[in-house]
């Protein structure tokens, strides 16, 4: 993961970290039980879900799931469709008027590759998602990735390297990227 930064576990600060991310989940669980039609509900849990004020233009439709809430930011005109993912422990910048589509999964933390180092660290790097950006449905968007000012990402895609500005980008193959040592 490039830009990677990592927090060992079993200290102070990882369990920081699992305590907001237990408030979060409650706050999730809350918002998404809420009838559809309760907006005034749903703009105070979401704005306590981020910690803080939203722009009044932010759309999230639920069910949503967040796991940290204190890294995430928006611009303005952002739609979030049903069923999405964030996990924003690295930081997610949304920009201006971006659409996400459903389902998509927008993942800044992880664990390091080597099976020995695993359970020692959580993994995280931030996620930019610039201005004017459509994000399909079922798209994912790992540790550490751009996606470019004006670009879309295809429905399904797994988005592992920067997009650049006003492109569009699909996939879904598999590369083996690594061999890992074998811990045994």
């Amino acid at each position: 993961m490039r830009n990677e930064q990592r927090i060992p576990t079993r200290t102070p600060e990882s369990r920081a970290f699992a305590e907001r991310v237990n408030v979060v989940m409650s706050l999730t669980a809350q918002l998404n039980a809420l009838p559809y039609e309760d907006l005034e509900q749903r703009r105070s849990l979401i704005t306590r879900i981020f910690g803080g004020d939203v722009p009044e233009s932010l759309s999230i439709l639920p069910p949503f799931h967040c796991d940290y809430g204190l890294g995430a930011s928006f611009g303005e005109r952002v739609f979030i469709n049903q069923g999405c993912y964030f996990l924003d422990l690295g930081g997610i910048t949304i920009g201006d008027r971006v659409l996400i589509g459903p389902r998509v999964t927008l993942s800044t933390a992880g664990h390091p590759v080597e099976p020995a180092e695993r359970f020692d660290f959580l993994t995280h790097a931030s996620i930019v998602i610039e201005d004017d950006v459509w994000i399909g449905a079922g798209a994912t968007i790992t540790p550490g990735v751009t996606v470019g000012r004006g670009s879309v990402v295809g429905a399904g895609t797994v988005v592992a390297a920067d997009v650049p500005p006003m492109c569009v980008v699909t996939g879904t193959s598999v590369v083996v990227r690594k061999e890992l040592r074998d811990p045994v």
